[in-house]
């Protein structure tokens, strides 16, 4: 589930992208490809250009191509060895494939202990959520959310956290803050409208997931629900039950 995280979401990463006023997240699906084609030329044309390299991984591992990714970010590391913003990015790739351990080291090295970044410590966190150590990972969202009070990518990242020891209540809570806070974005409306699925209350959880989206788009978010749901063999249980309730009522 930690994948729904919005710690994928760094508005203020070197190498972030926007097109026609839009984020990545904002981008259909044909103006994806069309970046990532636009950053892979630009990549193949200069392979040691840091501010390239960090867009064009960012942009693979954002549309899950997250090998690729790895592979971009290698190369930039290389050249790039003491960056912070690189490395910070290269763990995130590691993170990505799977790589938790080394991805958690390389997080580390970045972190300067005299000015420390909320969103490495919220990386980290995310780390250590998917290594089974979710108190150790909460001190570390708190600690973020000390230097960034209110970011949502961190509250969320928190409320998955609770998802992830089962204490949905909890993770509601947090979710719930996130999505009320500015710069909020569809994935934390996913993510809350999953926690809220998974309690059983699905209607509710479905006008979450439309919230105040275009039609088109907010159908992607029921479909992408649903399939969550299901996953989590949830989907037909709460169908059921709420079948049930308005059959009872």
């Amino acid at each position: 589930m930690l994948a729904l995280s919005a710690c994928a979401k760094d508005p203020t990463t070197t190498g972030s992208i926007r097109a026609n006023g839009k984020s990545l997240e904002q981008m259909s699906v044909q103006e994806l490809q069309q970046v990532t084609a636009r950053l892979g030329s630009q990549y193949d044309r200069k392979p040691s250009d840091r501010n390239v390299g960090l867009a064009y991984a960012n942009v693979l591992r954002l549309t899950g191509r997250n090998e690729q990714s790895l592979a971009v970010m290698q190369q930039v590391v290389i050249k790039h060895p003491e960056d912070n913003a690189v490395l910070s990015a290269y763990g995130k790739a590691l993170a990505a494939t799977g790589n938790f351990k080394k991805a958690l080291k390389v997080i580390q090295r970045a972190q300067r202990p005299d000015r420390p970044d909320w969103k490495l410590l919220s990386a980290q966190g995310a780390i250590l959520d998917q290594l089974d150590q979710s108190e150790q990972a909460r001190v570390h969202y708190r600690k973020a959310l000390d230097i960034a009070p209110g970011e949502p990518s961190i509250l969320s990242n928190l409320g998955m956290s609770y998802v992830l020891t089962g204490d949905l209540r909890a993770a509601e809570t947090y979710l719930r803050q996130a999505i009320g806070r500015p710069g909020a974005d569809s994935r934390v409306r996913q993510n809350l409208a999953l926690v809220v699925g998974l309690q059983g209350n699905f209607q509710e959880a479905e006008n979450i997931a439309r919230g105040e989206l275009p039609s088109a788009e907010a159908e992607e978010n029921i479909a992408f629900l649903r399939q969550m749901l299901s996953q989590q063999s949830a989907w037909n249980l709460l169908k059921n039950t709420d079948e049930g309730a308005q059959a009872a009522q």
